[in-house]
């Protein structure tokens, strides 16, 4: 099964790619850990993406579809592969397009996971860290200690960071629905597409999602 995962950030799509790839036995691979791996590895396309990063620049488009290209070609993916927040545009939606027509590969579902802005403003902004030793906590599901159990020693010192502001998410969020809302409606198009409620506790979501890829079938 060849899937794509889409969703804003927040909404756990991360968690459910894990769980899913791993009972599909198929790998769960997104562009960060490809690039670096391919960093890690020093591979052509990695030195590529290292230069430009080198320079300050962003990993262009061509670069990020070259490397998930390198990756499709390992032996673990011939079987399958889940991709986890790739492509996130109308323009990486068509890079994919062309790169899995030029592999003679189909895409069997795009999963988009939706959930409103205010709960998802309530998970990201939940988050704390300790700027001693660095843990991340959420105010919620994983409370900071109350007492002195910093790994640095003595007690945390626990802050929200900046980007976890109520303004910050909701400019983050933001860009991504004005990003993403076209490509959602490509893949719509297409008939791929298979939407998940993610504002359900995760077991609900894994439940959900997996009666609707048989549902999809």
């Amino acid at each position: 099964m060849r899937l794509v995962f889409l969703g804003p950030p927040g909404v756990g799509k991360g968690t459910q790619a894990e769980g899913l790839a791993r009972e599909l036995q198929i790998p769960h691979i997104s562009t960060g850990a490809i690039l670096r791996d391919a960093l890690g590895r020093g591979t052509a396309t990695g030195l590529a993406a290292k230069k430009l990063m080198d320079a300050g620049d962003l990993v262009p488009d061509a670069v990020v579809v070259d490397l998930v290209e390198d990756r499709f070609a390992e032996q673990d993916a011939a079987s399958g592969w889940l991709l986890d927040g790739y492509p996130r545009n109308l323009d990486q939606g068509a890079a994919l397009d062309g790169l899995l027509s030029s592999l003679n590969l189909t895409l069997d579902h795009v999963v988009f996971f939706e959930c409103d802005s205010a709960e998802l403003v309530r998970r990201l902004g939940g988050r704390r860290v300790c700027r001693k030793c660095g843990s991340t906590f959420h105010i919620e599901f994983a409370p900071p200690p109350q007492s002195g159990d910093c790994s640095e020693g003595g007690e945390c010192e626990i802050h929200q960071r900046s980007d976890d502001a109520e303004d910050a998410i909701l400019k983050r969020l933001d860009v991504y629905h004005s990003e993403t809302g076209p490509l959602v409606d490509h893949f719509r198009s297409q008939g791929r597409l298979v939407v998940v409620d993610g504002s359900q506790s995760i077991d609900q979501v894994g439940v959900q999602l997996r009666a609707a890829l048989e549902r999809s079938s």
